[in-house]
């Protein structure tokens, strides 16, 4: 197996799920499953939790397709408003639930399953406050409304978005009564109270992993990545991988992982930087894990753990211990 390997237990995300859904009181709990699960894999994650979650979203209308497949029969959300006719007929043909932002895609999507998204603040996708009338003389059966905390360690940022999400939700709520409003992902549910609204949707502590600004204590990582020694070498001098060496090592071993499995060139594995394809330690062994705290490593990357989890499985081959 050439491959990295990765290693993912759906029994703690199965916990983590149970933990989110305890958090969660009444609301209903939809699994955030966008980008494979956030590498995870979605639908080996879920099919193992559909059971206790009420529903799935996913960014694209391919991700909701391929879970279908899968064999998921609960709703699916899609994130990212249709585009064109295309993307209607797959989502009528999959019975998915399309986003609604525009008096545009309103008419576009007619008919179809949809939750209006209210952009009270994170200004990606959504319908400005003015403009909401408008679009609700043309949705007549939207089964729920939502919005997304730009902030939601802030606390002024996101009551001030509450606020204006909540005047949204009545407007909508007049000519689609039994519409679903949800304003919460990850940071919204650790919020708690009123932020947990009708419904969560919840990614990042599915996996084990906080937003910024809290803590995810209670909740377990459920991946880890290992790559396969390819070589050990008896050293001559000159160079570890494209640099330079620095100093004199008796033995170096070739490890089959490198930038072009996810990980960052400059922030070594082993010594130096990465090659595309591979990396070199001074530690032997067949396997050697090189990913088990996606936040540590994305402290290193200067980045967050969402990213690096979403590109350290994308050449690997997923093994799942259930």
């Amino acid at each position: 197996m050439q491959r990295t390997l990765s290693v993912i237990n759906l029994s703690a995300i199965r916990n983590n799920a149970l933990r989110i859904k305890k958090l969660s009181k009444s609301s209903k709990f939809y699994a955030v499953v966008k980008a494979d699960a956030y590498g995870h894999g979605a639908e080996e994650v879920s099919r193992f939790i559909e059971d206790i979650v009420d529903g799935f979203c996913v960014a694209i209308i391919e991700e909701g397709i391929a879970l279908r497949v899968a064999g998921i029969t609960k709703k699916i959300l899609v994130f990212t408003p249709p585009l064109d006719c295309y993307d209607v007929l797959r989502a009528r043909a999959y019975n998915l639930t399309v986003t609604v932002n525009s008096v545009e895609t309103a008419e576009l999507t007619s008919g179809l399953p949809c939750h209006i998204k209210i952009n009270t603040g994170m200004n990606r996708h959504g319908c400005n406050m003015e403009e909401l009338p408008e679009l609700l003389k043309t949705v007549k059966n939207a089964e729920g409304v939502y919005s997304h905390l730009f902030a939601p360690e802030n606390d002024r940022a996101s009551e001030a978005q509450f606020r204006l999400f909540g005047e949204a939700v009545k407007l909508v709520k007049r000519t689609n009564p039994d519409a679903v409003a949800h304003i919460s992902a990850s940071g919204g549910i650790l919020r708690g109270g009123k932020f947990l609204s009708e419904a969560v949707r919840c990614g990042i502590l599915l996996y084990g992993y906080a937003p910024k600004g809290f803590s995810s204590e209670g909740f377990t990582p459920a991946l880890k990545v290992y790559a396969r020694r390819t070589q050990a070498t008896r050293f001559i001098g000159g160079g570890v991988g494209y640099n330079f060496a620095d100093r004199k090592y008796t033995y170096l071993s070739s490890y089959r992982c490198g930038y072009a499995d996810g990980f960052e060139r400059g922030v070594p594995l082993g010594e130096k930087t990465l090659c595309m394809d591979a990396f070199i330690s001074k530690d032997g062994g067949g396997l050697k894990c090189v990913l088990d705290d996606a936040e540590s490593y994305a402290k290193k990357c200067k980045t967050i753990s969402y990213e690096i989890l979403t590109r350290a499985t994308m050449r690997s081959e997923k093994i799942y211990e259930r």
